[in-house]
């Protein structure tokens, strides 16, 4: 009897464990959760979640940050390489983990404090020689370096930096007309208060090149952001990338509009799609549904994350009135606090942008996402 009530045991036994193992990965009957099924499900909501905990607080330490740079020695923050044509006889200081490097034209390093380290060869680099072309200079911990340009110098610069005051070079590409202001920050706009909400956004993407002034004294912040503003604007925060090819869109044909190499851009690396029409309409406000559209290819196309929060858009009443196209890039931008909801806790999709908020949407997006 003993034996016959074993046996049985052992079958019972046998048959749960067969009922276990035949179980879907990560379901109720498995007792056992695969870090594949982990990632899957889970990671990319987790981080999606850390960052918007985290994001504003970091968001608020780059402010400071910048504002440090700015207030104690003048310089500028380039969030990644940022091209800058050098007059003859100019200088360009470099801050502590800033990069340099040399594309054309002739130039010297001076070496004022610290080492700077020619990355492409791993040896420091010694204060008076001539600057190599395509190598990169690297500022360590404590250092401060000069490039002065012996000739007409292109190069690109990340990190802070700080161009002398009577040549301020010019970032290549078409600018937004006219010619930006006195350089200095966005307290020398006189439209801009230090204590406006978009003040530190405001010096930010003038300080990066990203955006010029309405006059040499304006930034006109309540001025709506037309489309090809805004692309021409993504374009800079890229590098200017270079293309070969005009933009398909038949309201985009003249080389000498601003806007033009910016579209063309955007077209080939498929950042905008323009209307059913075949036009792009440059001259259109963008609005804030098409700018979430934009900035989520945008950072497709340069291999950011794409991850979001399942419920990010619960909380805003207004959230039907996304258009369709938008619904999947609107849900990104609000998981990583780059849209927020306006007065009133709501989306206002198909509203306008003005330049005041493209510039505080760049500057989330840069630390939130990255440049």
């Amino acid at each position: 009897m003993k034996k016959i009530i074993a046996l049985c045991l052992v079958f019972l036994i046998a048959i749960s464990m067969v009922t276990v193992s035949a179980s879907p990965a990560g379901s109720a009957n498995d007792p056992l959760v695969s870090r594949r099924h982990l990632e899957g499900q889970f990671a990319d909501s987790l981080r999606a979640d850390i960052n918007t905990s985290f994001s504003t607080a970091a968001s608020s330490a780059m402010s400071r940050l910048n504002a440090l740079y700015l207030e104690v020695a003048g310089y500028s923050f380039a969030p990644r390489f940022t091209r800058l044509t050098i007059p003859a006889g100019s200088t360009v200081s470099l801050a502590s983990g800033a990069s340099f490097i040399l594309l054309s034209g002739s130039a010297t390093l001076t070496v004022n404090s610290g080492t700077v380290i020619n990355v492409s060869t791993g040896t420091p680099a010694n204060s008076g020689v001539a600057v190599t072309a395509n190598q990169r200079l690297f500022c360590t911990e404590d250092t401060t370096a000069v490039i002065a340009a012996t000739s007409a110098v292109v190069g690109q610069v990340d990190g802070f930096y700080y161009v002398d005051a009577e040549n301020r070079p010019a970032t290549s590409g078409p600018p937004i007309p006219p010619q930006p202001p006195t350089p200095g920050g966005a307290h020398r706009f006189t439209d801009v208060s230090s204590s406006a909400w978009f003040a530190p956004a405001v010096d930010f993407v003038y300080q990066n090149g990203l955006f010029a002034g309405t006059s040499p004294t304006t930034f006109s912040p309540n001025t709506p952001m037309t489309r090809g503003m805004f692309v021409t604007v993504l374009h800079r925060l890229d590098g200017l990338t270079e293309v070969s090819s005009s933009a398909a869109f038949s309201d985009v044909r003249d080389p000498s509009a601003f806007f033009f190499d910016a579209v063309a851009w955007a077209d080939s690396s498929g950042i905008v799609t323009g209307f059913a029409d075949g036009t792009f309409r440059p001259n259109d406000s963008v609005t804030r549904e098409q700018m979430a559209a934009i900035m989520h290819r945008y950072a497709a196309h340069t291999g950011r994350s794409m991850a979001v929060h399942a419920t990010a858009l619960d909380a805003f009443p207004d959230r039907n009135n996304i258009s369709a196209f938008a619904v999947e890039s609107m849900q990104w931008a609000v998981s990583w606090q780059i849209i927020r909801g306006s007065t009133g806790g709501r989306l206002l999709p198909g509203d306008t942008a003005t330049r005041a908020e493209v510039a505080q949407i760049i500057l989330n997006y840069v630390t939130n996402v990255g440049s």
